[in-house]
């Protein structure tokens, strides 16, 4: 058995030093493997064209979110419109054709819509608010017309 009195001295406190300093490095390599299997996770392994959309009304307390997969349509009700819509745009949701027909009441109630995923391999990061949910439907179509809401009566 070996006791702290058989170091030379000094030679413990510079064990100890090394130590020290090889922790930071064995945290971080530790850390970077247990995030390995959260990045596979991720949305980057999704095949094809893809977007997680929420929606916020006014001060962030009700929010809605859904995963918009494109290869088939599917994530909300009128997944196969968005798609569609969303493929004559690029995937670029500021480019989605509005409705220049529809008027909306001049309310404020505040919406805010984000877009994150990837579109034909390039990401896409999108967030806007609105002034209300009319305006919002108005200039994204079936894009943010996420599981509870229904088609527009023609």
């Amino acid at each position: 058995m070996t006791y702290f009195s058989d170091f030379p001295h000094g030679s413990l406190s510079r064990a100890a030093s090394a130590v020290r300093r090889a922790l930071p490095a064995a945290a971080a390599l530790l850390l970077a493997v247990g995030a390995a299997p959260a990045l596979a996770a991720s949305g980057d392994a999704l095949p094809g064209n893809w977007l997680q959309l929420t929606v916020t009304h006014g001060d962030a307390r009700s929010s809605r979110g859904t995963l918009l997969m494109c290869d088939p349509p599917q994530g909300h009700s009128r997944a196969a419109e968005a798609c569609d819509v969303l493929a004559r745009a690029g995937g670029d949701v500021g480019a989605v054709p509005g409705d220049g027909n529809r008027v909306c009441p001049l309310v404020y109630a505040p919406v805010t819509v984000r877009a994150q995923g990837r579109w034909n391999g390039r990401p896409v990061d999108y967030s806007r608010t609105f002034s209300n949910d009319c305006e919002r439907e108005a200039l994204t179509g079936a894009v943010f017309a996420l599981d509870d809401e229904q088609a527009p009566e023609v």
